[in-house]
């Protein structure tokens, strides 16, 4: 399949075709929308003279005509004007871990095709960017990346999936032995102290603003607890609050919000946000009260959503990206990904990398950053 690049202006003009490509995505995932691409340059996207950001969409498609690819990406300018800028060009979603994984959207089997075909692109345009990252790149695309060379390897990004049998007993059946155990000691304590649990799932528009209320609180509660595997506040930012509550409304009007909540005597103990995917459940961020905490609540919340997405008929949980034992325990698919930046060819592409390796990556460097490229300009 041969496939040609260009460069799209209006991302409303590409929503239906946008749509249709997405669902033949796997796994799903709700950062690959043209909702959340949307919203995300209306929260994040920055206009100032220290930088400025500036949505590059690229289209790929076949020989009749038929989308089969396309890479939401923002180039970066640092600053915004003058002769040292540098120029950064990214999948959507340079946000603090908001947009889990972000990838060039197309189906599983086109992934080698897409890439080859926005390599090409992006080297006879090497002019207009420095370094680009890309993020999710699939193992069966990179021969690919390995062919064209000056290539550099971020870190993986495995995310997992746990494919659902007919029933709850059947994926019981089929847990590992720890797992069963940890589960019948999370609802045997609950039960042996006289606390009666209830799952509540909130799914409509006029439920989400006291459901993240709930979700605030409690994520930054479990950011608090020590002593634990550490968790930070991603929305610990107004405009990070802002965005998520942008985006879980608008998915509540598509019918794709959920919101699980562990009601315990009336009060919300723990919550996972999840994002419905035609038959696929996405399993968002959490939080929970530390006063539970000795009840693994969390560990029930989860199990609970499972159990309720069973019900539904979902064929698939995502778990997430990120290797840790609460994902893992479930004996998921593991579908690995992995993080690659290219410098472009040219001399300014290559200085912008030394700057990128001495100095690394970080906004507050900006000043650094700036004066490393001066340098070695004059």
């Amino acid at each position: 399949m041969k496939l040609t690049v260009s460069r799209v202006a209006s991302l409303e003009a590409l929503r239906p075709e946008w749509e249709q490509l997405d669902r033949t995505t796997f796994p799903r995932l709700p950062f690959s929308s043209a909702r959340w691409t949307s919203l995300w340059l209306r929260h994040f996207a920055e206009d100032r003279a220290l930088i400025k950001d500036e949505l590059m969409l690229l289209a790929l498609r076949d020989e009749t005509g038929v989308l089969r690819g396309l890479a939401p990406m923002v180039l970066s300018q640092r600053p915004s004007i003058g002769p040292v800028r540098t120029r950064m060009l990214r999948m959507i979603g340079a946000d603090p871990n908001i947009t889990e994984l972000s990838s060039p959207i197309c189906a599983p089997e086109h992934a080698p095709v897409v890439l080859e075909a926005l390599l090409k692109y992006l080297d006879a345009n090497d002019g207009m960017w420095d370094l680009v990252f890309f993020n999710g790149i699939r193992e069966s695309a990179a021969n690919v990346l390995e062919a064209r060379g000056n290539v550099h390897w971020g870190s993986e990004q495995p995310c997992f999936v746990l494919k659902l049998p007919p029933t709850w007993d059947a994926l019981r059946a089929q847990l590992g032995r720890n797992l069963k155990e940890s589960l019948r000691k999370c609802y045997n304590s609950l039960k042996r102290d006289n606390h009666h649990f209830e799952l509540r799932v909130r799914s409509r528009p006029d439920e989400m603003v006291e459901a993240l209320d709930h979700f605030f609180r409690l994520h930054n509660a479990r950011s608090t607890l020590t002593g634990t595997t550490d968790h930070k506040d991603v929305f610990a930012l107004e405009r990070s609050r802002l965005f998520l509550r942008d985006c879980m409304a608008a998915a509540a009007g598509a019918g794709e919000a959920r919101v699980f909540q562990l009601e315990i005597g009336g009060q919300v103990v723990a919550t996972r946000l999840a994002f419905a995917l035609d038959d696929q459940l996405y399993l968002y961020f959490s939080g929970f009260d530390p006063a539970w905490k000795q009840y693994s609540v969390m560990t029930t919340t989860v199990a609970e959503a499972i159990r309720w997405a069973i019900e539904q008929r979902f064929a698939v949980v995502n778990l997430s990206p990120g290797r840790d034992v609460s994902k893992t325990r479930w004996d998921p698919v593991e579908i690995p990904f992995r993080e690659v930046y290219l410098p472009s060819q040219s001399l300014r592409g290559g200085l912008v990398h030394r700057a990128y390796l001495e100095l690394g990556d970080r906004s507050s460097r900006l000043g650094q950053l700036i004066s490393f490229a001066r340098r070695h300009a004059e």
